[in-house]
């Protein structure tokens, strides 16, 4: 069977997609094989969402990002454009979770609030990675596989660990910087950016 498209031109969702009615797909998006997209969501132009992502209703992914498999964002995330996330990574909303009220009854919607976490232009999440909710990862940062960031990223922020730590800066190329006399460069594009030292 081949993929459904969408009213705007090179828009392509996979059959076995389900992309509910509300929700906003820009143009020459990929959605791929078992990816649910909940009513209220919003998804830019040029974006690859891969196989099995979850996107919640209110989340906002600007364009041309890339979400590999099996990615989850919830409510009140915000992914900037040029944003990479890697497979199974996964993004929550709520500091305080239960099931379950004091008295024994089911939480509803009326009862919490998503906490909102943003991930700026250009950064890339890695595979694995836990994203804990009211953040900010700013932009170019490079979030490290398997990492559990708990605190806001800087720009450039290279971080891995659990809980991640900063443990240098990385390029617009992906790459990471070294620290010498003229900032922080980069051996394969000879870039060097101003950018403060890191803490011992």
């Amino acid at each position: 069977m081949p993929p459904k498209r969408l009213s705007r031109p090179w828009n392509v969702i996979h059959p076995t997609a389900e992309v509910e009615d509300g929700a906003q797909i820009g143009a020459n998006t990929r959605i791929w094989h078992h990816v649910h997209v909940r009513p209220g969501a919003v998804i830019g132009d040029n974006c690859n969402i891969g196989h099995s992502v979850y996107i919640d209703s209110d989340a906002v992914i600007g364009n041309n990002v890339k979400l590999q498999n099996r990615v989850s964002i919830y409510r009140g995330v915000t992914l900037e454009d040029g944003v990479f996330v890697g497979p199974h990574a996964t993004f929550t909303n709520d500091k305080h979770p239960r099931s379950i009220l004091a008295d024994g009854t089911p939480v509803s919607e009326e009862d919490w609030s998503p906490v909102p976490t943003l991930v700026q232009y250009g950064a890339s999440i890695g595979a694995g990675a836990i994203i804990l909710p009211g953040v900010t990862i700013g932009r170019w940062a490079m979030v490290g596989a398997g990492a559990l960031v708990t605190k806001d990223v800087p720009e450039y922020g290279l971080v891995i660990g659990s809980p991640a730590r900063l443990i240098g800066y990385a390029c617009m190329c992906g790459r990471p910087l070294h620290e010498d006399e003229t900032g922080w460069c980069c051996d394969i594009c000879g870039i060097c950016y101003d950018l403060p030292s890191i803490p011992s």
